[in-house]
């Protein structure tokens, strides 16, 4: 990792925990991401090892067999596994917010149905509120769940871009529900819908089409769900009331959002090491390309870049873990990751010159990868308005 992103103020299990992904992701990840990615294929064996590392109950509370550790533990674990791969890191982030949630949300009775089991990889999560017709604009949602004379409910819709849509065994849903309240924010509410693992039709009324084929984020599945007259008991409703969905995902994405600075954090730390390591390789002129005055200031600019991003998304986790909300602080932190990220990347691709254009070169996949960042869990000027919006508040004129 060289001298970049240490973080002061670590436990020491906090420390050995960081220590064992670190190593993980250089001996397992790192030697096999490019073959997998290229090929699209899912990574079993990986996932088979997290499970191991405890790393799919990381914040998961020590009563419900987890490893109870905080948000920023877990972001900078998110940090060195996207170092590896992005796409691994995106196996365990919407099971992570899904966790999360239920964490902070769920009744007794639902989080020691799932949260055990979550916390070994046995249950898998996955979280949706985007459809085919939006991405940004929740209250434009249109599967709803209609409530029978038993109670119960009948889902019917389309949901896009499920993370882990088809491996997860669990998901999150959101759905319109008439609550009668005057706000449709609050005629919103959270499902949590069980499946099968797979393709097809993965529980009566539920359809899992297949993956969505994507530039990059390759090996991880991204799904659609189809939802056809699929019966779901009221007791599945996240937190047992309805009309509250809208505010627990808001809170699972303020989480999600110091993932994904987090996954920014690393896949800019991994095109950084890879700049700088193939810039001391490379000789024109009778030297390194390095010792070139214009590849020596374009490294300066990446590595204070990368260590810029680490420092918004540390801070971010630390204001979630001490309880407090973090929505700007995510917000900051995603932006200037994601940003940064793709010009680290650029930077990198750079100066790699012709050879990063081929795909023998790891910086290629990388450069795929670091587009998505700018808009998973919010493009950048959805962020920006959050930001602005707080801006206002916090400096509004008297008088």
């Amino acid at each position: 990792m060289g001298r970049l992103c240490q973080t002061d103020g670590l436990t020491e299990d906090q420390s050995e925990i960081l220590k064992a992904v670190r190593q993980f992701v250089d001996e397992k990840i790192l030697p096999v991401a490019s073959e997998l990615e290229h090929k699209d294929e899912y990574p079993t064996e990986i996932v088979e090892g997290l499970k191991e590392l405890g790393i799919f109950g990381l914040m998961i509370p020590e009563e419900y067999d987890g490893l109870g550790e905080s948000l920023l533990t877990y972001a900078l674990c998110v940090e060195e596994i996207a170092r590896g791969w992005m796409s691994v890191s995106g196996v365990i982030n919407t099971h992570f917010i899904v966790a999360y949630m239920l964490m902070q949300h769920g009744t007794e009775e639902q989080k020691r149905k799932y949260l055990p089991r979550m916390a070994t990889g046995e249950v898998r999560g996955s979280f949706s509120m985007s459809e085919p017709g939006l991405g940004s604009d929740v209250a434009a949602i249109k599967t709803k769940a209609a409530r029978g004379d038993d109670g119960d409910y009948t889902i019917n819709g389309q949901k896009m871009w499920l993370t882990n849509g088809g491996s997860s065994t669990l998901i999150a849903v959101l759905v319109k529900t008439d609550e009668g309240a005057d706000s449709v924010y609050k005629n919103m509410t959270t499902f949590l819908v069980e499946k099968e693992p797979g393709f097809g039709e993965t529980a009566p009324g539920l359809t899992i089409p297949g993956k969505i084929d994507k530039m990059g984020y390759k090996g991880v599945d991204t799904t659609e769900a189809v939802f056809e007259n699929h019966q779901i008991a009221a007791e599945q409703i996240l937190g047992g009331e309805p009309g509250k969905g809208f505010y627990q995902m808001m809170d699972g994405v303020e989480v999600g959002r110091v993932n994904v600075a987090a996954r920014a954090c690393g896949i800019a730390n991994r095109a950084f090491e890879l700049g700088v390591a193939y810039s001391q390789q490379r000789e024109t002129f009778g030297k390194p390309i390095a010792e070139h005055q214009a590849i020596l200031f374009r490294l300066a600019e990446m590595a204070t870049k990368v260590e810029t991003a680490h420092t918004m998304m540390v801070r971010a986790a630390r204001t979630k873990d001490k309880g407090e909300r973090n929505d700007v602080e995510a917000g900051m932190a995603k932006m200037l990751a994601s940003e940064y990220c793709n010009e680290v990347v650029e930077a990198s691709f750079r100066i790699h010159g012709g050879y990063g254009y081929s795909k023998e070169y790891e910086i290629e996949r990388l450069y795929r990868e670091s587009a998505f960042m700018l808009i998973g869990e919010g493009t950048s000027d959805i962020q920006k308005m959050i930001i602005g919006r707080s801006v206002l508040k916090d400096y509004k004129l008297k008088g």
